[in-house]
């Protein structure tokens, strides 16, 4: 593979870690423009020196004079500020890993799609919010996006992208999370710490989380009806416990497709940051013979009613799934704070849906705006939780 430049936008979380990690096994190969945090620092820093960046970014402004002194002597540039976020995303890299988590990595990484880049994206808010915004931007620059959602990099690993009519359906499967076989009561008294015990996946609070609600599910068919030219009617999801099979592609002549492998994200994103070539990975290598069985049941509506909310929302389209999005970070940020319990998250988010109207959006300006209100109606539907 030949050498190559990148950018991680949330190079400090556990995308951007392994992303590091991959960078850091073979370093002559990269050249790292910029690296970006909210604001650690200290870990920003680190990383940086490690792989000679040229910038690194905190969102946080009252960080800025924390990272120029951690960086002081090593010609590494720092700066600060949402609109210092994009500038780095406009930066001349050939991958632009957009790993920010939550509605903040929408502007930087709808820059990196206006500048025509490579994008990968990890940031599931960027296709859940912006998805129409995001993919017209894409059009006109001529931006690739690459998924490095383990599901979505599965499909588009299988999926036909010059006969996508030949593809009757798209199946996405969740391990199920830590309370995949919990009662009603169990999930009602869960605490956040349970509920981060993921059984496959390490992964950062917030996510863990969104996997054990299934919210995680219902935000990727969502991504996966932006990224792939399918209907909603095409997108289902299965429950695979082993989380060995990462997603199926069905065609018109009944074969189905899939891409297997150890639950390792550096899988996926080495093969966004070597594409449309392959990179060596130091993933463990799947032994079926050990695996022994591979399971699959269909999800539980009833124990898990965000994955019904999010179908909803990707059918009504619009701001609907931008609606959706705001009131569940609202909602698991006050579940991890030991506000609420964890069967009101999706009831905040049922709330939030029914009261916030949805409409067409062409704009980033209005994606901001209704990301807004949504914020402050699930904001009230959480104190009230709490009273």
């Amino acid at each position: 593979m030949t050498s190559r430049s990148v950018t991680v936008l949330g190079a400090t979380g556990s995308v951007g870690a392994s992303t590091l990690d991959l960078i850091g096994r073979e370093p002559d190969r990269w050249r790292v423009e910029a690296l970006t945090a909210n604001c650690d620092v200290d870990r920003l820093a680190v990383a940086a020196k490690a792989v000679r960046a040229k910038l690194a970014v905190v969102a946080d402004e009252s960080c800025y004079n924390a990272l120029k002194d951690a960086l002081a002597g090593t010609g590494i540039k720092a700066a600060a500020g949402k609109q210092a976020l994009c500038d780095a995303a406009r930066a001349p890299a050939d991958v632009v890993v957009a790993a920010i988590v939550g509605a903040a990595g929408l502007p930087p990484t709808l820059a990196a799609v206006e500048r025509g880049a490579t994008v990968a994206i990890a940031n599931k808010e960027t296709l859940v919010c912006a998805g129409d915004v995001v993919t017209r931007a894409a059009a006109q620059s001529g931006a690739t996006l690459l998924p490095v959602d383990s599901e979505h990099n599965a499909i588009f690993q299988v999926f036909d992208h010059a006969h996508p009519e030949r593809v009757t359906r798209i199946i996405v499967t969740a391990s199920g999370g830590p309370f995949r076989t919990a009662s009603e009561a169990e999930m009602r008294a869960a605490t956040p710490a349970q509920a981060c015990k993921h059984p496959v996946w390490s992964m950062g609070a917030k996510i863990s989380v969104d996997s054990a609600t299934l919210m995680n599910k219902g935000l990727e068919l969502i991504e996966a009806h932006h990224l792939f030219p399918v209907a909603p009617e095409q997108l289902e999801v299965i429950v695979h416990p082993q989380s060995v099979v990462h997603s199926f592609v069905e065609y018109i002549d009944g074969s189905m497709l899939a891409q297997l492998g150890t639950p390792d994200m550096r899988t996926p994103i080495g093969y966004c940051l070597a594409w449309p070539e392959r990179m060596a990975t130091p993933s463990a290598r799947l032994d079926l013979a050990a695996t022994a069985s591979l399971t699959f049941e269909a999800p539980d509506h009833a124990r898990f009613p965000a994955l019904g909310l999010a179908v909803a929302a990707m059918k009504a389209g619009g701001s609907a799934p931008a609606i959706l999005n705001a009131a569940n970070e609202i909602a698991v940020a006050a579940f991890l704070a030991g506000e609420i319990g964890f069967l009101d998250i999706a009831a905040i988010v049922a709330d939030t849906v029914a009261a916030v109207a949805a409409a067409p959006v062409s704009s980033l300006d209005e994606v901001v705006a209704i990301d807004g209100t949504a914020r402050r109606v699930a904001a009230d539907a959480t104190a009230r939780r709490r009273s």
